[in-house]
């Protein structure tokens, strides 16, 4: 991001500009290129399969590792869906920033130098995809954006971070096993949908032959139960982040279960950190009695990975229980 004269700062720096601004970086041999210059809100499955194959070729041309820098509102949902497909030993760093440089203590510069040593450390070789920010390395399996402006935004909740760059050395503490790759299948392009006269053409939602997965957040005195049952007209999948270890209110359960026969349905906690749990509770509506009616334990990831998995193995043609084995291993 960078500044103009009016409306807030946008996407204008190039990879090279970045780089420019971090002096240390002149003593590393590094490969500068562009990809997409959008806000992380506008990235698709698409276009991050196309970046995660151009780091491919980069790793198979003798890079030691690679970073990707992009904006950090959808962070954790990138790292995680390149965890998922990136089958190297050489490590993949994603890192952004929290400050933008029109901000005194812009952090970008010092995240992306720490990424660039993360990425070049044997240490952090054979650890699928990290997240480096604020000179901690997280697993991109388990990192979370915690709040909205804070440089110390990002958090492992249920584990803490893998290590740490301390005076320019990497120190990787814990080494969390590794699960096969996924498979990818590359989206079909996008189709347009004509603006007004005079605006800009609009893509859709989703692309042609790409699964749709929806994600609801369950709320007090929810009113899922009126419009939940023509998910299954639209969507071919459905996370839902339920209340607390997996509870949902008792008229919604049946509605859930109907939908578990048409498409799987991952149970997920809305809560931030934890598990949905298997047996503890078993009044109508909660994990017990939703598990029994055929919705899937999301384990410990959060809504927004479990949709991330569940729209990954749906690409990749998997029926029901093959969902439901990865979601016992990767939950």
């Amino acid at each position: 991001m960078a500044g103009r004269p009016s409306g807030g700062v946008v996407p204008r720096l190039s990879g090279a500009e970045l780089a420019a601004a971090v002096p240390a970086l002149a003593g590393f041999a590094l490969d500068v290129r562009d990809a997409l210059a959008v806000p992380s809100a506008n990235l698709t499955f698409s276009q991050l399969y196309e970046v995660a194959e151009a780091a491919s070729r980069a790793v198979k041309a003798g890079a030691a590792g690679v970073v990707i820098t992009q904006g950090t509102d959808t962070l954790e949902e990138t790292a995680y869906l390149l965890d998922l497909i990136w089958p190297h030993e050489e490590p993949l760093v994603l890192t952004g920033a929290m400050r933008n440089p029109t901000l005194a203590g812009a952090d970008g510069p010092a995240n992306l130098l720490a990424a660039v040593r993360v990425a070049t450390a044997p240490e952090a070789r054979d650890l699928g995809a990290l997240l480096v920010l604020g000179d901690e390395i997280h697993a991109a399996r388990r990192v979370r954006k915690t709040h909205a402006t804070s440089t110390a935004a990002f958090a492992s909740p249920d584990t803490g971070p893998l290590g740490h760059v301390i005076e320019g050395r990497v120190r990787v503490l814990t080494r969390p096993p590794r699960l096969p790759a996924l498979p990818t299948v590359p989206d079909a392009p996008r189709a347009a949908q004509p603006g007004a006269a005079g605006a800009p053409q609009v893509a859709q939602p989703g692309a042609p032959g790409a699964p749709r997965v929806a994600l609801h957040t369950v709320t007090l005195d929810d009113d899922a139960a009126a419009f939940l049952p023509g998910l299954a007209r639209t969507h071919q999948g459905l996370v839902v982040a339920a209340c607390g270890v997996g509870h949902v209110a008792a008229e919604l359960a049946p509605v859930l279960g109907e939908l578990a026969i048409r498409m799987p349905v991952v149970l997920t906690s809305r809560t931030g950190a934890g598990s949905v749990l298997t047996s503890t509770y078993g009044a109508p509506g909660s994990e017990t009695d939703l598990l029994g009616r055929g919705l899937i334990n999301g384990g410990l990831l959060d809504p927004y990975k479990a949709r991330v998995l569940l729209r990954v193995l749906l690409s990749g043609g998997a029926d029901v229980q093959r969902i439901r084995e990865e979601f016992g291993r990767r939950g």
